[in-house]
Formats: structure tokens, sequence, C-alpha cells
């Protein structure tokens, strides 16, 4: 990954073969050159003061969710209720469509929304599942492309295929776009770089614009995702009129405080967890539990731990814990549960913790600020921002 992102800006020795192969390999077919410059500045591809890439990347979140954002979400201060959101290729008329209809007025329409994504990207899918119900009512499915490639999918035309990856170069995830335009479904590209075979390959897109992610484990690329996919699915509301101007505002609002609101945190949050860090360094085994749209950043923990420590870490739903789980907390096992008092299931929550907490756990929870429901409980709490439930994923991502 390292090597993919400095590759166009660090020179590399020249490629020597023979004149005769190089002749050989032109004139056996015709050949269409596509060059492409992808201009980054010295700074994106340095540690600067930082000891490696993924700190690094996590401190520039802010600036990140900033990029995605800008020139997305329009507002006028001087005018109520003038929130919009421009998502540029979306909304414009497909070429060769019968109807002139654009991807956004097709994916309002749609029969159904099937995600499909790798590692990562597969849990801001599962994000973008729950806010797409939420808002738009729209029946969304999420599936790994690496299984979704391998079996018979039922695809029909009135479907469309949202692939979803930083690269734009994920094998699975271009095979199941190849297979979605086989059944005749739009196909939509929410990727980081451009000009990726994924870009190219799909009807339409988006691109997040976090800048490269040379760091191993995704940080401002999962985030910046998950901003992506919430900007379409308000759009999607809005479209299918079942969100009015008043409450768009509103999440526009939160969304555009994002930010800011994780600038102001990062500093506290970066000492506390390194106070964390140091609690759990002998620590061999992990879970991970979430609820809702929570879900999914449990997931995301967990794949982080496993990346980054190589400890060994599960991510659950949270209530599935006492089916069967419920047996490997003991010994002080760490325990990261996400819960925010929005949470439709919080009440559930907080008996979960208190049972882990039973089970001898080492409980570390997230939530949201002036929230003191765990001050007895839990070895340690985050206090998290507070925001829209469908905006608190962002909070609780950053200090997993």
């Amino acid at each position: 990954k390292i090597g993919a992102h400095l590759l166009a800006t660090v020179p590399t020795p020249p490629l020597v073969f023979p004149l005769f192969v190089l002749q050989w390999v032109l004139q056996s077919r015709p050949w269409t050159i596509r060059l492409s410059a992808w201009r980054m500045s010295q700074e994106q591809i340095e540690k600067a003061e930082y000891p490696h890439f993924t700190l690094k990347e996590i401190k520039g979140q802010p600036r990140a969710l900033r990029d995605t954002m800008r020139g997305r979400l329009c507002q006028r201060d001087d005018e109520p209720h003038s929130c919009d959101i421009k998502l540029g290729d979306l909304e414009k008329p497909l070429e060769g469509e019968e109807n002139g209809l654009s991807p956004l007025e097709r994916m309002a329409d749609a029969k159904r929304i099937i995600i499909v994504a790798c590692g990562t990207s597969v849990n801001s899918g599962m994000v973008a599942k729950y806010a797409m119900e939420s808002f738009a009512g729209l029946r969304v499915e999420v599936e790994y492309a690496s299984e979704f490639r391998y079996r018979r999918p039922l695809i029909y035309p009135q479907d469309v295929v949202i692939a979803i990856s930083q690269s734009g170069e994920t094998a699975d995830t271009l095979e199941a776009i190849r297979i979605a335009k086989e059944h005749k479904a739009l196909t939509i590209g929410v990727v980081n770089v451009v000009g990726s075979s994924i870009a190219r390959n799909t009807d339409a897109g988006v691109y997040l614009h976090v800048g490269p992610e040379i760091g191993v484990a995704s940080t401002k690329a999962f985030t910046g995702q998950v901003v992506a996919v919430l900007m379409i699915a308000l759009k999607l509301a809005v479209q299918r009129k079942v969100l009015s101007p008043a409450a768009l505002d509103s999440y526009c609002d939160a969304l555009m405080a994002v930010p800011d609101a994780i600038q102001r945190w990062l500093e506290p949050l970066d000492r506390q967890m390194k106070m964390i860090a140091k609690y759990f360094r002998l620590a061999s085994n992990a879970l991970f539990c979430g609820c809702g749209i929570q879900y999914p950043v449990a997931l995301e923990g967990a794949l982080k731990l496993k990346e980054i420590s190589y400890i060994h870490a599960e991510g659950l739903a949270v209530a599935e814990v006492k089916h069967g789980p419920l047996t490997l907390i003991k010994d002080f096992i760490p325990v990261v549960c996400i819960a925010f008092q929005s949470d439709p299931a919080y009440e559930d929550l907080k008996r979960y913790v208190e049972e882990f907490k039973n089970k001898d756990a080492a409980l570390v929870v997230l939530t949201n600020e002036g929230n003191e429901d765990f001050a007895d409980i839990a070895s340690f709490t985050v206090h998290c921002p507070s925001s829209k439930l469908e905006f608190e994923p962002l909070f609780a991502a950053v200090p997993l």
C-alpha cells in the first residue's frame, strides 16, 4: 500500500528490458494508452512530526472530513432552510439513459440497493445501510464482494450496486461490479483514488478526497466513507421527499460541526488512549460490542486492533454476546462497549455492561459527553462529543 501511494511521486529506477519485447507487445494488438497525473504535496507523503503514518492519518481526520464535505454541503446563512447537498456526478443524467434519469433518481426509485465491499469498506457499508433505511426508507443489503462474486446473486435491472473501496482497485469488488453490469444494474462507486479502476468501471460515483492513506490500517478513509454515504443517504431522503427542509438543515448543521468537534477532542483523547494502551499492553484477546449503527463500528475497532497490534479481537452485536461469546469473558479480558444515550437500546446496553462487569471483564465504555452512568462500572470511560444518532459512528471510530 505504501508503495502504491509513493509510486507517482518518488523517483524509481528505470525498467530495463530488450527493445524487441516492447516492439512485439505493441504490434501484437491495438493499444490505448491512458496517462494520468496524481498530484500530491510533499507534506502528504511524509510523516512530519509523527512517529508513523497511522498516527498522522488519525490526527488528520478533521481535515480529511472537511475535504470530503467541501463543495457538497451548501448553506446560505441569510436564508432559512437553504441547505443542499451537491453530489455532482450522481445528479447528472446518465449517457444512454432512455428516460434521461440521473443516477440519484435511479437510486431513489430502486427496487433494492446492494453494497459490495471488502474489509473496512464493508463496515462503512453497514453504516450506509442503516442510514439509507433510516433516512430514505430504501431496502439495502450489504455483501462481502469476495462472497458475492463466487455465487449466483439475484440481481435485477431495477437494482443499484454501490461499490465502496479506498484504493478503487480491490479485485473482488471489481469482479462484483462486472457481475452487476452483466445483469444491467446501475453501478455506483465510492472511492478515494481518482481515476482508479472502480471509478472508471462504474456508471457514476463519489470521490472521498481524504488524501493518500499510507498506513496499513484504514483510518481517515473509513470516516471519509461514512461521511460520503451519509450525504448520499440524506440526498436520497430529499429526493424521495421523506425529509423536510428544516430536518435537512438540522442534519447538515450537525454534520458540518463534526470535524471541528473531533479537532478539539483529539488532544485530550490522545492522552487517555496512551493510558488505556499501557493498561492493556499484555492483553492477548479483546471483544468489541455495539448495537444498531454502532455495531459496524465495533467490527471496525476489532479489525483495527488485529491489523495494528496483532491481538486477537472479535466485533459483536452486543445482544449476541449472550449466545456463546459470554463464556469468553473472564480473567479481566478487555471488552470495549459502545453505549451512547441516544441509542434506542441504551437501557439494554447498560444491563449488558453490568453483566460483563460481573463476569470480570475489564471494561472500556465509549459514550457521549456528560454521561456518567458507567463511572462505577467501567475501568475506563471514553466520553465522545455529542451529535445526532446517525453521526455518532464518526466519533466512536476515532478512539478505536
